[in-house]
């Protein structure tokens, strides 16, 4: 799985892979519809390897997350969706993650995580052995 690729674009719905990244911004190419689309350097851009998920004990790269909701699924797409009441969705979450911080990770980030999930798996960018879930942060490397 290469998250280094893969970004979340603000304002725009799904998930794209960079292409080709130019003076002024980016070329990527959207995971959901296939289409190209140019990003300028000030669209709020977030890379999925940077993403950190809050635990109780320490922040979990999203890839782990990600990671064991494929576990959990054995590679099939998630069974909650994404619009299914709150309840539902942290109970869900709970069971995959069982240290995430309640107080910090809402609803709605973990609505984006299983959207996000299953656009991967539909893109089978995701596989059980991930060489990212091995990578340290420089903030985890000093704990």
């Amino acid at each position: 799985m290469e998250l280094d690729k893969i970004i979340a674009i603000s304002g725009r719905p799904g998930l794209f892979e960079v292409k080709v990244q130019t003076r002024t911004g980016f070329v990527a190419h959207s995971l959901v519809d296939g289409k190209r689309i140019t990003a300028s350097a000030r669209d709020q851009v977030s890379l999925l390897s940077e993403i950190n998920i809050f635990g109780l004990q320490k922040e979990v790269p999203l890839g782990e997350v990600l990671q064991m909701i494929f576990s959990k699924e054995a590679g099939q797409k998630c069974p909650v969706k994404p619009k299914a009441p709150a309840a539902d969705l942290e109970a869900y979450f709970f069971e995959v993650f069982q240290d995430y911080d309640e107080d910090r990770v809402y609803p709605s980030d973990i609505k984006k995580i299983i959207q996000w999930y299953n656009i991967l798996i539909d893109n089978k960018l995701l596989s059980a052995a991930s060489d990212n879930t091995e990578e340290k942060t420089p903030a985890q490397e000093d704990e």
